[in-house]
């Protein structure tokens, strides 16, 4: 809900700017006339101050937006041993569960992604298979590897492994050759 907010307040500050620089342009420029009338001018001097308190404290909640960590996305996943603290980073993760489905013949175009939960880690293979491979018995042997070498190589749980098998490939068809 807040990067909605600091989306549409990027858009009205952006507008802002766009539309306060194209009144300096005109202004400049002779186009619009500067005298105005004494009336009038408190009027625009109360206004300009308006929008520039308004666009100052747009500036500060950007300023505040840029340095401020994103607490949702978590690149690492920490663990304490006895003698000291561990981070892995979920692309290390990532790069593993490939390391695991690849040893796998008849599967190509491999991508992983991982999801940090408390149960522990919930991680989704997307494959392209052969055409004359098992389906249910390949997706169950991948499932089974990518937990188990997971879990080997980092101690931390894996939850869940989804396997996703995005299409299926015409197997290589080799002509003999003949001479």
């Amino acid at each position: 809900m807040a990067k909605i907010v600091d989306r549409l307040l990027l858009f009205v500050y952006s507008l802002s700017i766009g539309i306060a620089s194209v009144i300096a342009i005109l202004l400049l420029s002779g186009v619009i006339p500067p005298q105005l009338g004494n009336l009038d001018e408190r009027k625009l001097w109360t206004a300009a101050l308006t929008v520039a308190i308004i666009l100052f404290l747009l500036s500060l909640r950007f300023i505040y937006v840029s340095f401020r960590r994103d607490r949702q996305s978590q690149t690492t996943i920490d663990q304490r041993t006895e003698y000291g603290d561990i981070q892995i980073s979920v692309e290390t993760i990532e790069n593993l569960c490939l390391k695991a489905v690849s040893r796998f013949r008849g599967v190509s175009d491999l991508k992983s992604r991982v999801k940090v939960t408390e149960s522990g880690l919930d991680i989704t293979i997307r494959a392209v298979v052969e055409g004359d491979m098992s389906i249910p018995g390949l997706t169950s042997d991948m499932q089974k590897a990518v937990h188990d070498h997971l879990e080997e190589i980092t101690g931390i749980p894996v939850s869940n492994v989804s396997v996703y098998i995005a299409n299926v490939a015409a197997s290589p068809a080799f002509k003999s050759r003949v001479e």
